[in-house]
């Protein structure tokens, strides 16, 4: 079984990049932030997605944990991406989307970071309104960028994966869905 984990800040478009590779390679999609939000929401927490971040730091490593086991459990008999982020921006700092603990008890085999420009995912961002996001300017962006790159490379080290980092910048869906089925084939 391959895990495979697909990740990128809010607005580079990383779902609708993975939908499209879904189309061309045999591997079932969990999204680790669905599964974390079934949980909070059994135990009464959140109501939206939007709530997750927002929960108390320590109910948030407790809920990604409980998650870590329950798509293991789900990774059994399939080669599975999981759509993810690499580090959530929370009102107390960056968040790390998959502590030691989730990746000990994920051990995946490849990761895979969208990226996009700032400019364009502030764009994106602003003109979604399928989420309630708070703003922020492109510096902000690209700081999280710059946090997500490097908390991917640390996921790496301990777990001896490699990362890939793919561009879906405006007018980019084809290449960057190209360029992950490459990478899986």
């Amino acid at each position: 079984m391959n895990i495979v984990v697909l990740a990128g800040i809010p607005g580079t478009g990383s779902t609708t990049v993975l939908n499209k590779v879904l189309e061309e390679v045999d591997y079932v999609n969990i999204n680790y932030g669905n599964i974390m939000f079934d949980i909070a929401s059994e135990k009464g927490l959140v109501e939206s997605r939007d709530d997750m971040r927002k929960l108390d730091p320590e109910i948030q490593k407790d809920v990604q944990k409980k998650a870590a086991e329950r798509i293991h459990e789900m990774a059994q008999d399939d080669d599975v991406i999981i759509d993810t982020h690499c580090t959530i921006k929370t009102p107390k700092g960056f968040l790390p989307g998959l502590p030691i603990w989730v990746l000990e008890e994920l051990q995946p085999t490849q990761f895979i970071l969208i990226e996009a420009e700032p400019s364009e995912i502030m764009f994106r961002r602003l003109n979604d309104d399928t989420r309630v996001r708070d703003i922020e300017y492109t510096d902000e962006i690209d700081l999280h960028q710059q946090m997500s790159r490097a908390t991917a490379m640390s996921y790496a080290v301990q777990t001896g994966c490699t990362v890939a980092m793919v561009q879906n910048n405006d007018d980019g869906l084809e290449d960057a869905v190209s360029e992950i089925v490459d990478i899986l084939s």
